[in-house]
């Protein structure tokens, strides 16, 4: 066998095994609560963020503010995604 086929092989089982990260559950949820927040501040950021800076870092704590901004100042499709952060 070459050596690229030994090397994709060999990289390519690392991907099958247990990730190394150990994260409880809470931590997970609150990582990916954070990337969809980021994501509709500058999905919505026409209409429902536009008096804030466009370089605003959403972090933990700001999830709720952002759903509520959401809820009240978007459309439907807002409302859903603020909704959804709620949860």
């Amino acid at each position: 066998m070459s050596e690229v086929k030994q090397y994709l092989a060999r990289i390519g089982a690392r991907g099958g095994r247990k990730s190394r990260r150990t994260l409880d559950a809470a931590t997970a949820r609150t990582m990916v609560l954070v990337r969809e927040a980021r994501r509709a501040f500058r999905r919505f950021r026409a209409t429902c963020f536009w008096s804030y800076r466009p370089d605003l870092v959403i972090g933990a704590d700001d999830i709720p503010w952002v759903a509520e901004q959401l809820m009240k100042h978007g459309n439907r499709e807002a409302w859903r995604v603020g909704a959804k952060l709620c949860r």
